[in-house]
């Protein structure tokens, strides 16, 4: 792929491909690491069918790879984090019940069996249902199913961790 064409894939897809891996990941700057890497690859090809859904898909295969790495660094900055803890008085959330509400949403998305959380996220990215099927290796038809599962699951998920939280909150007396 010359120069020039890399430079037409990234200005139609850096944007929603970093925005679909900051949703995945839930950190900006991985998600741009990633989607540099994604298009360092593309840049080794000699030509590209399907472009976005090949992007996508060589960016979850990416963030697949990675995630073992992740959750070693992830331990270690736990380990750090609880011998700071002591030492630091955390930030005044401004606006508390937004930041549960978000927290609490990234968590029951967390919570979603793989393919239905990449699923939506990818539809959430505007990938079209023939896009998704070849991005996550699945037929067109299935789709839709796998979408309107995953918004159930999510849904019923959100909601059963709402009410959990309102309950150990002494909310909910029932």
């Amino acid at each position: 792929m010359d120069d020039r064409e890399l430079e037409r894939l990234f200005h139609l897809y850096h944007v929603p491909l970093v925005r679909y891996l900051t949703r995945r990941l839930g950190d900006r700057d991985w998600a741009e690491e990633v989607a540099q890497e994604t298009f360092l690859r593309a840049l080794r090809q000699e030509r590209l069918t399907s472009e976005r859904s090949w992007l996508f898909a060589v960016a979850t295969n990416l963030v697949r790879d990675e995630a073992r790495k992740d959750e070693r660094r992830r331990r270690h900055l736990q380990l750090l984090a609880e011998e700071e803890k002591d030492r630091v008085v955390e930030p005044v959330v401004h606006d508390a019940d937004r930041a549960r509400e978000q927290a609490l949403a990234r968590r029951a998305v967390d919570a979603l069996a793989e393919k239905d959380r990449l699923a939506l996220l990818m539809k959430e990215e505007g990938l079209s249902y023939p896009e998704i099927a070849e991005a996550l290796s699945l037929s067109v038809g299935s789709i839709g199913t796998t979408l309107s599962r995953a918004r159930k699951r999510l849904a019923e998920t959100y909601e059963a961790m709402h009410a959990e939280e309102r309950r150990a909150a002494g909310g909910d007396h029932a």
